[in-house]
């Protein structure tokens, strides 16, 4: 029986020249040193792309505007213990304010598409990347 699931939103940021931002998992973390696009879950008294904007604002220290935030796929972990899901909402992001730094610990990087989907990454980033790039 499932008891529930957690909604967890994640930003693809492209920067002009074709590259995308991923955040390394800092040490001590579930999926420590695996690359990811960064994010965190989504609050009780949030709707998913407003959490987005706080995560990002306080793992990457950018401001960035709902309406930039477009839809671009999820992915659904399978049962875990206690028979939670993870769910992962992405959303593609190409405007925003700020350099992105990692505030949180781990480290961010520029990837080709080619090359972030060479990182070793979470299970669910490795199923989200590859739709994002497929047809890149």
């Amino acid at each position: 029986m499932i008891e529930g699931w957690i909604a967890v939103v994640a930003g693809a940021l492209q920067r002009a020249d074709g590259c995308w931002l991923m955040h390394r998992r800092p040490e001590g973390k579930h999926h420590a040193g695996l690359w990811e696009f960064p994010g965190g879950k989504v609050e009780a008294s949030e709707i998913p792309v407003e959490s987005l904007v706080r995560e990002l604002a306080e793992e990457l220290g950018i401001s960035c505007r709902a309406e930039d935030c477009r839809p671009a796929g999820f992915a659904e972990s399978p049962q875990g213990e206690g028979g939670r899901r993870l769910v992962l909402l992405l959303y593609t992001i190409d405007a925003w304010e700020g350099e992105p730094r990692a505030l949180e610990g781990g480290a961010i990087g520029w990837f080709s598409p080619a090359e972030a989907l060479a990182l070793p990454k979470p299970p669910l980033d490795i199923q989200l990347a590859a739709r994002l790039f497929q047809n890149l």
